[in-house]
């Protein structure tokens, strides 16, 4: 029986069994012949419409804003954007990722073509045995060039199962490049109003600390007068003590807001503080609009990344169910061959080689099986990170919601409160001065007034913080800056 008969055989006794116990030649054909199962996204449970819908704080139209941060009209805030996503070495480490799956998903396409084809330059020489009776006589000379070429044929879709997997890893690697840029321009933007929080808390306290010194120098001068006594002098300066108290810590964190903001920009700490220079906190719009909940699946990066993550595991399957058949591979030479090396290249020395083969992997102690159970696996637990990654993210997005929504609530009680405070501590200095009330009444109002303004400066920055907070779980930003460009800027 010939070898290319053979192989025949081989091949049709395969396709007997595999028709038999796997699924038969139906689905294989139906898959573009590959074994495994053609992927299909999974489905995921969003909700038709968000919880605070009926909040007039949130929009229902479409999500229009990539370049979100401009809805602060703040332009310190816009070009620290563009620095960050220039000089941010976290998201130029993402992106030399994007790099390495797309060389990695080109290493597997180059599968699908011969997979060894080298140049070869050979000589050998052998003593043979001289009771093996050949013509050859008991010495052989060997001098052979040309190129030899190996091919394993895709049969089963191995291959194209690697590169469908590979396709999806570079997928997935570029929407996690986007992920990591939706959240440095989320840190950016929290940041830097985190410092002009604090700025404004340290206003408050330094002039609340100047208005107590007054209030120090009334309560000593009436003491001396002995209009009061000393216990007047002792509860002003304990009150003036206590809000000077609240500056160190303030400027503590200033200054380590500070230094986030550097390694935010790829940069060693430094003074931003005489860059940005003193601003109020940025005034965020009184409404917000979010879209509809089954958005989240096409703009959020995470989301799509866990989708893509799943279909590279799905491909696997495939991979892994392709070591259950023969694998068919052709060997061949095309050459020069000869026992003496100044005849090599003579036409009479041309050589050729066709040599097919099969490989079949066969008493595997059930190993195949159980590499493709753990296949599945996987698999499974990818659709479940998938399911639970879309239920995360509309839960990011109602807790920004409602964040922002009450935070506008809070600052409105919260200004009125201070203003009441603010006239009632003077109408108190009046009367201590005329005599009328004691200083503890003008003690507990200053407590309350420096209390209260540090909330009102606390809650400011709240509206812009959950603001956001609501775009970083929306998923905006990376559309503005998803471009060939920034990866090909990576190092």
């Amino acid at each position: 029986m010939s070898p290319l008969r053979g192989w025949g055989r081989a091949v049709l006794l395969t396709l007997a069994l595999w028709s038999a116990g796997c699924g038969g030649l139906r689905e294989w054909w139906h898959n573009g012949w590959k074994v495994g199962p053609n992927y299909v996204q999974p489905s995921a449970a969003v909700a038709s419409q968000w919880h605070e819908g009926d909040d007039p704080h949130l929009q229902t139209g479409p999500v229009d804003r990539p370049d979100w941060w401009t809805v602060f009209e703040d332009p310190v805030l816009s070009r620290l954007i563009e620095s960050a996503h220039r000089q941010n070495l976290d998201l130029r480490a993402a992106g030399t990722r994007v790099l390495q799956t797309r060389a990695q998903r080109d290493l597997v396409a180059g599968n699908l073509f011969p997979q060894s084809q080298q140049a070869l330059g050979a000589y050998g020489h052998a003593q043979l045995s001289k009771n093996l009776g050949l013509p050859l006589g008991p010495y052989v000379n060997l001098w052979a060039s040309g190129l030899p070429v190996s091919w394993e044929i895709d049969f089963w879709g191995r291959f194209r199962r690697a590169l469908e997997s590979a396709d999806a890893n570079r997928d997935a690697a570029t929407d996690g490049y986007n992920d990591a840029l939706v959240l440095l321009l989320a840190d950016t933007a929290e940041t830097y109003v985190q410092i002009r929080v604090f700025q404004e808390r340290l206003r408050y306290a330094r002039r609340n600390v100047e208005i107590q010194r007054g209030s120090l120098k009334l309560a000593e001068t009436r003491f001396k007068e002995g209009a009061t006594s000393q216990l007047d002098v002792r509860q002003a300066r304990s009150s003036l003590n206590q809000t000077e108290a609240l500056v160190p810590p303030l400027l503590t964190g200033l200054r380590q807001a500070n230094n986030r903001l550097c390694l935010l920009l790829g940069a060693p700490p430094n003074d931003l503080l005489a860059e940005l220079g003193e601003a109020s906190i940025p005034v965020a719009p009184t409404s917000v609009a979010a879209g509809i909940p089954a958005e989240l699946l096409r703009r959020r990066p995470d989301v799509r990344r866990a989708e893509r993550e799943a279909a590279a595991q799905s491909a696997q399957i495939g991979v892994a169910a392709s070591d259950l058949y023969p694998r068919f591979a052709l060997f061949g030479f095309l050459g020069y061959t000869a026992d003496d090396f100044k005849d090599i290249f003579a036409m009479r020395s041309f050589t050729g080689l066709l040599l097919p083969n099969f490989q079949w992997p066969i008493l595997n102690y059930g190993r195949l099986n159980n590499n493709i159970r753990v296949q599945r696996a996987r698999f499974q637990e990818k659709v479940l990170n998938y399911r639970q990654t879309v239920l995360r993210s509309a839960q990011e997005v109602e807790n920004g919601l409602v964040a922002f929504s009450q935070a506008w609530d809070q600052v409105r009680h919260l200004q009125e409160s201070v203003e009441d405070s603010e006239a009632a501590v003077e109408l108190a200095l009046v009367q201590y001065r005329e005599g009328n009330v004691d200083f503890n009444r003008v003690y507990n109002l200053q407590a309350v007034l420096t209390t209260q303004q540090d909330q009102l400066a606390v809650a400011r920055g709240n509206i812009a913080l959950q603001l956001i907070a609501t775009f970083k779980a929306l998923g905006g930003g990376w559309e503005l800056f998803h471009d060939r460009a920034s990866l090909a800027a990576c190092p």
